[in-house]
């Protein structure tokens, strides 16, 4: 249920009025100073709240039930943008952000010259995985803590924020440590307990759609780490599992509006897991950015053939600079700038 307050009504009001809710009602209040109204989300069991008594209420200027299960992520109760900040940059404003590194850390050689070569490219944010859920258990499975380390020297020398995938919550304190966002992958975005502790920090978290969820099911997974009270969390579409088989997944281009209608919080894309093929990133990379995407999340690889994982997806240094200058475009058309 949300509650409506009336232009006017103080901030003193306001949480009185929160205090009577939650000690009258049993509900937990979550409350909204939108840029035009005030707003008051009740969270928790209201069937014994009822509409027309709140409709009474001196500060309510209407009253709205929301069916859907998820509410702190739900636009109803947050009808402006959420911008997550990631140091000095902002995710969810007219700014696409561009997430660019390889798949895997292989080496600190390796890492250094990638966030230099894409720095240079414009690129906001360096990705890099230390921790490696792999379907085959003989795959390379990433170098852990040491990865972690070398995607903290790449910071250090390039100033780009760092994302990395965290696949359990016992690694969580050299998350905290070492990486800027924590990246949930799509074979984690139901991983409730992992969801719960993420939800405990304040560090930004990336939450990628699982290749067989739905986008209620994703943003329940938000919902999840938003009601332990972190709400810094970025959503991906990566593609999903169809019976498509020319592309490695299938990019769900029509998530991004239908999140954008549904929720406040920013949506990224990833092309390269999407289309699995290196030719593909920058097609996918258009659509998603003509349909409202907030970002992008590309590999680029200095080495593709002889890469750990994922090369075939994996854009050189140099593509990635040519992409980059074919993107920026793409983007003014839509009134959004790289």
């Amino acid at each position: 249920m949300i509650l409506v307050l009336k232009n006017g009504v103080t901030k003193e009001k306001t949480e009185n009025l929160c205090a009577f809710l939650e000690k009258n009602y049993g509900v937990q209040t979550n409350t909204i100073y939108g840029s035009q109204t005030t707003i008051i989300g009740l969270v928790g069991d209201t069937s014994a709240v009822e509409i027309e008594a709140m409709q009474m209420l001196e500060e309510v200027d209407r009253v709205m039930k929301v069916q859907e299960p998820y509410k702190r992520a739900n636009r109803k109760f947050h009808p402006d943008n959420t911008v997550v900040p990631i140091g000095d940059i902002e995710i969810g404003t007219d700014r696409i952000i561009i997430c660019a590194g390889p798949c895997s850390v292989e080496s600190e050689e390796q890492v250094l010259e990638i966030a230099e070569a894409v720095k240079t490219s414009g690129a906001t944010l360096f990705r890099g995985g230390a921790f490696k859920p792999r379907t085959s258990p003989y795959a390379f499975q990433g170098l852990k803590a040491e990865g972690l380390m070398y995607l903290k020297r790449a910071r250090l020398k390039t100033g780009l924020p760092v994302v990395s995938e965290i696949t359990n919550a016992a690694q969580l304190e050299l998350f905290i440590e070492f990486v800027d966002v924590i990246q949930v992958g799509a074979r984690n975005m139901q991983n409730f307990e992992l969801l719960k502790e993420l939800g405990r920090i304040s560090k930004p978290v990336l939450l990628k759609r699982g290749f067989a969820n739905s986008i209620d099911e994703l943003l329940m997974s938000a919902e999840y780490i938003m009601s332990g009270g972190n709400s810094r969390i970025i959503l991906c579409e990566r593609g999903i599992r169809t019976f498509e088989t020319s592309t490695r997944n299938t990019l769900d281009i029509s998530a991004v509006p239908v999140l954008k209608a549904r929720t406040h919080l920013p949506v990224v894309v990833d092309p390269s897991h999407a289309g699995g093929a290196a030719w593909l990133v920058e097609p996918l990379s258009k659509a998603a950015i003509a349909v409202g995407a907030d970002g992008l999340i590309i590999e680029v690889h200095n080495d593709p053939i002889h890469a750990l994982s994922d090369g075939k997806q994996s854009l050189t240094p140099d593509d990635f600079n040519d992409v980059m200058n074919r993107l920026r475009p793409v983007a003014e058309s839509v009134g959004r700038y790289i």
